[in-house]
């Protein structure tokens, strides 16, 4: 997994609370065996639905931030709906609040969910709308989003995780930082195993 260290970019306004994975990654595309690809079916009812939705507007389609209402990714515990914000684009989510196994799946393939106060995320949100082009930074060693002068909050995230996004590790990488470890214990294997 790619290291997270600093996000930059602008932002997409979604000014939905409780929005469910299944309306993130709606069910009939989570038949594909790849974790790539599934960009294209992110927020799929609403943007067939709704022509002016956020994500159908050039002026949001490069924005590498969303920034959305409490409780981001409520719903089943598919990882599609990450692997399809990040497919997307987004290296980042900015929100009140985000379910648990949704926000876990997020750190796991190195998509970032930062927590911030409600008045902070209204902030964000009222910038992106008046100035789509608007750019924020998002430093996870610091733990501060900011925009130019005018805006800086710190959020919180667990030591562990932090250090892991810092690094780029994901669970396969964590193993893998024992390899000489793991292969020393495969060499003293026998070369077949006796049948019971």
């Amino acid at each position: 997994m790619k290291a997270v260290t600093v996000v930059v970019g602008s932002m997409a306004p979604l000014r939905r609370a409780n929005v469910d994975t299944d309306q993130i990654m709606p069910k009939q595309f989570l038949k594909r065996i790849e974790r790539t690809g599934y960009g294209q079916f992110l927020f799929h009812d609403w943007r067939k639905e709704d022509p002016d939705f956020v994500l159908n507007r050039p002026e949001y389609s490069s924005a590498k931030i969303l920034v959305t209402g409490p409780n981001f990714g409520s719903g089943s515990s598919r990882e599609h709906a990450p692997w399809g914000l990040q497919d997307w684009g987004f290296e980042a989510i900015v929100a009140p609040s985000f379910a648990d196994i949704f926000k876990n799946n997020c750190t796991k393939i190195g998509l970032l969910p930062v927590e911030l106060s409600p008045k902070e995320v209204e902030w964000l949100m009222e910038l992106a709308e008046s100035d789509p082009s608007a750019e924020v930074t998002i430093d996870l060693d610091a733990q501060t989003v900011t925009y130019r002068d005018e805006f800086e909050a710190r959020f919180e995230i667990d030591g562990f995780t932090k250090w892991r996004l810092l690094n780029g590790y994901d669970d396969i990488g964590l193993t893998l930082r024992h390899e000489d470890a793991i292969s020393a214990f495969e060499g003293t294997r026998p070369a077949h195993r006796p049948r019971l």
